[in-house]
């Protein structure tokens, strides 16, 4: 029986071991770059301080309080009828204190407007980076793919032209050619190893990019998928963008975020009123003293300081609008760009198609001549280079296509793990702002925070 098992575990590992090694896919490879980009980590941290500066505005709602203890000793010595005298004296004190702005013309308000109108406008951030870092991944993955391609279309050109050279000797040695002809086929051969060892290099750089993209070097690479589907026409895209684009609606939080901050500078110059309370004790006297009282304040003048400031939040306002329309004006000219060069590799496509069905007529022909005697070994090598040419220029297009593709999807503000359906858990914005906007009184993150990070891998 144990022989038994034996010989069944030794089947079933070699039949393991022989199924193929599962090809990485594209959607590995954009998953891969979502986990393990440091760019990404660290904008998730810089909306996480976001989300805490919002908790630092609405605090201001709430009552200070505090405490002091005051603990001392006094020593005198004095001199009495005569007599020196050495007295020594322990006196201690504690007193607590709270104070709350009851109104201050929405001042506090209007910080936490604009503390919230920031945390909005840094998620947008956030998902540009979220765009570039999965961009980055395509191309990288693209990348690879080609420079692939590219080496063994260098490798079998450089086979084909040794099967040439071979063939140009043994002609050379029954008098059909020249030395002329074969040194020919020689440089030609020179020259393909050369592009070869050029072909190899490019593939080297290109896996570095691709760890860099994904944090791994690319493993036995999965054909392309189907090109993501974008709208039917320009305008379609164009309207997508314009409503979608992070750095749109970032450009939106920031008007939002000027407005509000000419309504606080307004308001600064207006007065506060606010409500104070203490309770002491001390021990020299066993009294306890307690103290209740409103308070109003304003500053009068400062200079000119808090005029300017107002004027200079107008301009921050004026500056931001401008800044939202230039931002529209170059997402639509980009999509528009994106839209006409996806146009042209298509095109290129299309000619690279026909160019490579006539360059292998040609090359057909042209070693067919050869062998009877009416074109050269030059006529040969040409043709080849010619066909060779028209194939890489074919792979060159179909991966600009393909990259160009996710660009515009990319300038559509759509090039996110949700939108690709990548099946990953996502980066929840909204997990640590709910955890912390109510700014929490707590000396450490707590439970819920560390539960939240711990989520995240952070």
């Amino acid at each position: 029986m144990l022989k038994l098992f034996r010989a069944m575990a030794l089947g079933v590992a070699v039949a393991a071991a022989a199924l193929p090694a599962r090809a990485e896919t594209l959607a590995d490879a954009l998953i891969a770059a979502y986990r393990n980009s440091n760019l990404l980590e660290q904008n998730q941290a810089v909306l996480r301080a976001a989300d805490e500066d919002f908790a630092v505005a609405v605090s201001a709602l709430r009552p200070v309080i505090g405490y002091v203890a005051n603990l001392g000793a006094t020593w005198t010595d004095s001199r009495v009828s005569g007599v020196r005298v050495n007295t020594e004296d322990l006196s201690a004190s504690v007193t607590l204190s709270a104070d709350l702005v009851l109104f201050d013309f929405g001042r506090r308000q209007f910080s936490i407007d604009i503390a919230k109108e920031s945390v909005l406008a840094t998620r947008q951030a956030l998902i540009l980076v979220e765009q570039q870092v999965l961009l980055a991944a395509v191309q990288a993955y693209v990348d690879v793919r080609l420079t692939q391609e590219i080496v063994a279309l260098r490798q079998n050109n450089v086979r084909l032209i040794t099967q040439e050279l071979r063939a140009a000797q043994d002609r050379f040695e029954v008098g059909e050619i020249t030395r002329t002809d074969v040194s020919i086929a020689e440089a030609s051969l020179a020259g393909a190893q050369a592009q070869l060892a050029a072909a190899e290099g490019n593939l080297r750089v290109a896996r570095e990019a691709y760890k860099a993209a994904t944090g791994n070097y690319p493993g036995n690479l999965a054909a392309l998928p189907a090109s993501p589907r974008l709208g039917r026409t320009l305008d379609e895209a164009r309207a997508v963008a314009l409503a979608t684009h992070p750095s749109i609606k970032q450009a939106q939080h920031s008007v939002a975020i000027a407005e509000k901050q000419v309504a606080l500078a307004d308001a600064a110059m207006k007065p506060s009123i606010g409500l104070g309370a203490s309770i002491s004790a001390a021990d020299t006297n066993d009294t306890v003293r307690s103290t209740l009282g409103l308070s109003m304040n304003q500053t009068l003048y400062a200079g000119g300081r808090l005029s300017a400031l107002y004027r200079q939040s107008i301009t921050g306002k004026e500056r931001a609008l401008a800044a939202l329309r230039q931002t529209a004006v170059e997402v639509d000219q980009n999509i528009g760009t994106l839209w006409a060069t996806l146009a042209i590799y298509v095109a290129s496509i299309e000619a690279s198609d026909r160019q490579i069905v006539a360059a292998q007529a040609a090359f057909e022909g042209v070693r067919e001549e050869a062998n009877l005697g009416a074109r050269t070994t030059l006529d040969v090598l040409d043709a080849e280079q010619d066909l060779l040419d028209a194939r890489a220029a074919r792979l060159e297009a179909e991966a600009n296509r393909y990259v160009a593709v996710y660009r515009i999807l990319g300038a559509m503000g759509l090039l996110t793990a949700d939108h690709l359906k990548l099946g990953i858990p996502t980066y929840d914005p909204e997990a640590y702002f709910n955890a912390v906007k109510n700014a929490p009184a707590t000396t450490s993150r707590g439970k819920k925070l560390d539960g939240i990070l711990e989520k995240y891998g952070k």
